[in-house]
Order: C-alpha cells, then sequence, then structure tokens
C-alpha cells in the first residue's frame, strides 16, 4: 500500500531572478517524490506583499485540487513565503539564504538611482527597517539553510562585498546576505552549507537538507545551530 501524497513544491526565486534559476532543484525534487510548482513573478515591478497576492492567485488557478502544499524558497522568495503564508495553507518551509532581516548591502546602495531603477520596489523594501518590521511571522513549521562562501566567481555581488569591506573578517556571510541576515526565531531548523548567495539552490549538501526538512521537519541534530532556532522537544 502506497504512503499519503506527498505534497506540491511551490519554488519561489529572488529578486531578479526567474524560475529557471531553480530549475536544478525542482528537477531533484522531482526525483526524490515531490510533484512541483514554479512561476516567474514580476520580482522588480512589484512590492513583496503584492508578490505574495499574485503568487496566490496563479496557486488557486493552477493548483484548484486543494492538495497539500510547502514552499521551498531563494533569497527574497522566502519573504515572500512569508507573505503567502497567511494566503495559501502551506505545511512547511524551507528557506535557502533568506535576508529575514532585510539587507546591509541594499542598505548601503538604496540610495543609488541605479540601485532603485533595477531592484524597484522590493529592493527598496529590504533596505527598509520599517518594512521589515511589517513583514510577517511564521506559524508553520520552517527552517533555514544559509551560505558561508564569502568570495564566488558566480556571485558577482561579493566582488563588491569584499573590495568594499561591507563585511567583516569574522562574519560569517555568503557575499550577500550575512549568516545572521538569514535566522529567524521559531526556526525549526538551521544548517549552513558552503556555497555562495547566487547559486546555494544547487549545492548539493543544501538539496540533501531541502528533502530531509521535507520528509522529516529536522536537520536531524542541526535544528539548533543557531542561538535563535528553539530547543524543540523529540529532535534527532
Amino acid at each position: 500500500m502506497s504512503g499519503p501524497a506527498r505534497p506540491t513544491v511551490v519554488l519561489l526565486h529572488g529578486l531578479a531572478r526567474t524560475r529557471y534559476s531553480l530549475a536544478g532543484l525542482r528537477r531533484y525534487l522531482e526525483r526524490a517524490g515531490f510533484p512541483t510548482w514554479a512561476r516567474s513573478y514580476p520580482s522588480r515591478r512589484r512590492g513583496i506583499a503584492d508578490a505574495a497576492d499574485q503568487i496566490a492567485e496563479w496557486l488557486a488557478r493552477d493548483l484548484p485540487g486543494g492538495g497539500p502544499l510547502v514552499a521551498v524558497t531563494h533569497s527574497m522568495g522566502g519573504l515572500v513565503a512569508r507573505h503567502l503564508a497567511s494566503r495559501v495553507a502551506l505545511q512547511q518551509i524551507v528557506m535557502l539564504a533568506p535576508p529575514n532581516h532585510g539587507s546591509r548591502v541594499s542598505r548601503i546602495y538604496v540610495r543609488h538611482p541605479l540601485y532603485r531603477w533595477f531592484f524597484g520596489p522590493a529592493g527598496q523594501e529590504l533596505a527598509s527597517f520599517e518594512a521589515e518590521r511589517g513583514w510577517p511571522p511564521l506559524e508553520v513549521p520552517f527552517a533555514v539553510i544559509a551560505g558561508t562562501r564569502g568570495r564566488a566567481i558566480a556571485n558577482p555581488t561579493s566582488w563588491l562585498t569584499r573590495a568594499r569591506g561591507h563585511f567583516t573578517s569574522d562574519e560569517a556571510h555568503d557575499g550577500t546576505v550575512a549568516v545572521d541576515e538569514t535566522a529567524l526565531p521559531g526556526m525549526a531548523g538551521f544548517a549552513t552549507v558552503d556555497a555562495s548567495h547566487t547559486w546555494i539552490m544547487n549545492d548539493p549538501r543544501a538539496r540533501e537538507l531541502v528533502v530531509r526538512f521535507l520528509e522529516t521537519r529536522s536537520f536531524e541534530g542541526r535544528a539548533l545551530s543557531h542561538p535563535l532556532a528553539p530547543v524543540l522537544g523529540g529532535e534527532g
């Protein structure tokens, strides 16, 4: 007898990216037996909450059966998921490199006209402490996977942050977001991987952890690896 059907994984890309940035992770999840859903949303043209509204409309249209849903996100997609969780019944969320406390790099460059043009209203929200206070907390089990490779050829932002000294020499970061910017109270799991911000979704360890959390709601002993992670009964 087969077990219960696996939930559909809603894949949410980051700012100025498209669904194709998560294509490899999507194939990995499907090979693990998870049905998936992904669409490119206009991340440069809409605010974060507005993007969540549009995605909720798409999900209602594309998945009318009301089956179980979980979300796997990259970067700003994690903030979109925090809004989406109040519109759609998500059972779990796994966030890859989410700027859960906004972005220091965004705050440094937000006044530059090129930044404001390219990253739009969502990019300006990432730089705003006031906007950050309005991002909803999560009431579903969620985990965070942060990257620690601060310099990578494939992450152009890391060239700038390294050259300008935006992160201290002893600070863990992925070239774009500091590890401490990713963590959020109430995490059921927290882990770090040796990956850059831009391509953390292609890291083999990150992919393994995503599937593990979706299957068990645990990183098997890694859930307490950040001080904001709660003490969970029965962990391990």
